[in-house]
């Protein structure tokens, strides 16, 4: 649930520009064109941008393959459907006053290698409750060293950087706090029937929907801080969605026209976490115990588990009050930290 890194409250309203010495860098001009969904000619394009036709097919050829869906015919390049630009700005003006003034910052990046390292990188700088996205992360990460594959600008990634005066112990059942936090933000956007699979993970109908990583930073008994990595499939492409290695949905086949925007997701998703942060530095897991055992999709299924223990089966027995899975098996029930989990069929 922790990932262990051993190498902070504003009352003002959150920056939205990127710090300095962040590395983020332009959206390329040929997206640029094509970003409200209409079709461009190929021409025309290079002569708007000044580069030869050449370029502009080198640029839309790399944007494919970083997974954007450009259809191309007679009449030019196009977008499958238009692009759902991040805009910090957007999201801070959406925030209830209250929620804004704790916020430290919001900035958006058209690229990084991902939310986490950079707030990893600026841990000392960024203010408290700092908050991370980007429109396409390079090298995104899930758990146990897993890539985390989202195209430019179609799925929602970013990452909070907390700071805690406890150490790493009071921290048990963060990741569970947070997907707690991230369904009901889901439910503020309309999305409704959204499960929870320990650690981690936030499914619909067994399907994956999106998930958390959490890495921690500074002193094992404290100060320490928590980079918490959020996920959230908006759109995939079936090109993308055969790359994956289980079964995943998005909220465009959950919702269809009704999906909630990548701004209306990431402005809920700021303001659950920043509230269930801050209950969680005073009352931990236990504040989030009921709201997590009636989103848990393991409870009372037979389970596969790989872990320290090695593999075995039993049956998932909800969580400890410290987040540990209880798993029944031969008349005992195990209460695990950390382990893959899989459900066996009926």
């Amino acid at each position: 649930m922790l990932k262990a890194h051993t190498d902070i409250t504003h009352s003002h309203a959150p920056a939205t520009a990127p710090a300095p010495g962040a590395h983020a860098s332009a959206m390329p001009a040929v997206l640029a064109l094509l970003a409200d969904g209409d079709r461009r000619n190929g021409p025309a394009m290079a002569r708007t941008l000044g580069v030869s036709r050449a370029a502009v097919w080198k640029q839309v050829e790399a944007l494919r393959a970083a997974g954007l869906d450009i259809e191309s015919g007679s009449g030019g390049y196009r977008l499958a459907q238009p692009l759902d630009r991040l805009d910090p700005k957007t999201v801070a003006a959406g925030l209830a006053g209250s929620i804004r003034r704790r916020v430290g910052l919001i900035e958006n990046h058209w690229r990084v290698d991902s939310t986490s390292s950079e707030c990893l990188r600026r841990a000392a700088a960024l203010p408290d409750r700092s908050f991370v996205f980007a429109d396409w992360q390079q090298a995104g990460r899930g758990r146990r060293g897993r890539q985390w594959i989202s195209p430019p600008a179609t799925n929602l990634q970013g990452s909070c950087l907390k700071h805690f005066a406890s150490g790493y112990a009071a921290l048990a059942g963060l990741s569970l706090a947070v997907g707690v936090a991230v369904v009901q933000a889901l439910e503020d956007c309309g999305v409704a029937g959204v499960g929870l699979k320990w650690p981690n993970d936030l499914v619909y109908a067994d399907a994956k929907l999106g998930g958390i990583l959490i890495e921690l930073g500074g002193e094992f008994m404290g100060p320490c801080h928590a980079v918490i990595g959020v996920g959230l499939n908006v759109r995939l492409s079936d090109a993308v969605r055969r790359t994956l290695d289980r079964p995943c949905t998005d909220l465009a086949r959950l919702r269809g026209a009704r999906a909630p925007s990548r701004n209306a997701l990431a402005t809920a998703l700021v303001a659950r976490l920043v509230e269930a942060l801050d209950v969680f530095a005073t009352s931990g897991f236990a504040a989030f115990a009921e709201a997590w055992a009636a989103r848990d999709v393991l409870a009372g299924r037979r389970i596969h588990v790989e872990g320290a223990r090695g593999a075995f089966d039993g049956v998932a027995r909800g969580v400890d009050t410290r987040g540990a899975l209880r798993v029944a098996r031969a008349g005992s029930v195990a209460c695990l930290d950390s382990a893959e989990v899989t459900v066996r069929a009926r």
